[in-house]
């Protein structure tokens, strides 16, 4: 019997999927499921929600909750971890803030000014986390959901040795989506993904084994597929490949998009996909969700059947290649750049197919990207490690210089202007940032 700890597993949609995949595999199907959270409501709201999966498919699994960390870890095979370090109420400022000095954001959890301070606060939690695993579980597989995803994966997997990777959905997403406009079924679709969390890029992309990119290019002319994901297919028609992440997130990786009105406007407020570009999109929806989600639970609780079909995210995927009955599985996970990308940062978290097995997470070679790519995101990576080092080290000038070269921030605004957006997110963030001397 394994055990698979959830650590913030108040993260009602998260946890309640991925327990739902886990228990798909018939290798998996008895394991217990640690439930782990600080706030007690959503700790036993997850806890009845993952009791229901269990009834209603009749799996000899068995499920513990807990607050204790240490007690969740103890004796673990797989950790997945979910947490927002801070709460949304301590995240909008990271959003606002950069808002009022002109720099447009609409999700703010990945890289930026607003990715950079929730990386701030949460490396030293997710460090505090390896350590315990150390402790209690050196050899369990630890998968992490929570963003800003480079930045964690880079600081964890750069100061312990826990086997560590972290998953994000828009590669198997994008590749579906793309599929779809083609009219290809998904099983006939083959790709090759590489470059950094939320901003890879489809190096190919086959149906049947041939290159789909001229069909891609032909499903863009239509304007019902095009003004679904202005950004990316703009994207696409000027860089040549095709991005993973969504319009919303993409419009604030790059200098292009939003550092106009009238370009947030033709590009950002309708054509962006799952994540409407609008100012500030996530940080509302979330700020919406802390009165709705008890009562969104409630509703779900109430349902006369569920939903157990095994879907599209890896962790469970992988947890029965590592863990379970070691059938093969090759997805796209962020790990340490040591001879991957052959033009990316040494040591710098990219995000390239990897191969989990009984062996555990083999991470495979690319070669170079493209050199409009490669501009790009090499940028945005240099920025990142400058973060991870800042946060590491307490470093406060580090943290305005990785935010001095954000692509869009660089486009906005002057390097004082820059200098007093940070001392002001400072200021909001000192009581979660002991690792600052300020």
């Amino acid at each position: 019997m394994k055990k698979i700890a959830f650590i913030g597993a108040g993260s009602f949609g998260f946890t309640r999927t991925l327990v739902k995949d886990i228990l798909t595999f018939p290798a998996l199907s008895d394991c217990t499921i640690a439930l782990m959270d600080i706030d007690d409501v959503r700790l036993a709201a997850i806890t009845k929600a993952v009791n229901r999966i269990i009834e209603e498919g009749k799996y000899p699994a068995k499920v513990i909750a807990m607050k204790s960390r240490a007690e969740a870890l103890e004796g673990a095979d797989g950790v997945v971890c979910t947490i927002l370090a801070g709460g949304v109420n301590v995240w909008r400022h990271d959003v606002e803030i950069p808002m009022k000095y002109g720099v447009d954001i609409n999700c703010g959890d990945t890289r930026g000014p607003a990715g950079v301070f929730r990386a701030l606060r949460t490396i030293p939690v997710m460090l505090d986390i390896c350590k315990d695993i150390e402790k209690y579980c050196p050899d369990a597989i630890f998968l992490n959901y929570t963003n800003p995803m480079a930045m964690l994966c880079r600081a964890m997997q750069g100061m312990s040795k826990v086997k560590v990777t972290g998953l994000c959905h828009s590669v198997q997403g994008t590749a579906g989506k793309l599929a779809k406009w083609i009219g290809a079924p998904m099983d006939e679709i083959t790709y090759k993904c590489a470059g950094i969390n939320h901003q890879a890029f489809y190096l190919e992309y086959k149906w049947n084994g041939k290159d789909a990119y001229p069909l891609i290019r032909e499903a863009l002319k239509k304007p019902e597929i095009y003004n679904i994901e202005i950004v990316r297919n703009e994207m696409f028609a000027n860089l040549d490949y095709y991005v993973t992440e969504s319009s919303g997130h993409n419009s604030e990786y790059n200098p292009w998009f939003r550092k106009r009105p009238d370009l947030i406007e033709k590009y950002c407020i309708d054509g962006t996909g799952s994540n409407p570009g609008k100012h500030a999109f996530i940080l509302e929806s979330y700020l919406k969700k802390e009165h709705s989600w008890q009562r969104e639970i409630d509703e779900w609780l109430q349902k006369d059947t569920i939903d157990l079909e095994r879907g599209p995210e890896y962790a469970a995927y992988i947890f029965n290649a590592t863990i379970g009955d070691g059938t093969l599985f090759e997805f796209n996970g962020n790990v340490r750049n040591f001879g991957l990308i052959d033009n990316l940062p040494e040591g710098c978290c990219v995000e390239v197919p990897v191969l989990a097995s009984k062996r555990g997470l083999d991470p495979m070679h690319v070669g170079p990207l493209p050199a409009q790519l490669a501009l790009l995101i090499n940028t945005n990576a240099r920025c990142e490690e400058l973060a991870v080092e800042a946060a590491i080290e307490g470093d406060p000038r580090k943290v305005f210089h990785s935010i001095a070269f954000d692509p869009l921030t660089s486009a906005v605004l002057s390097l004082n202007e820059i200098k007093l957006m940070v001392d002001e997110m400072f200021e909001k963030n000192k009581e979660w940032l002991p690792q600052f001397k300020l």
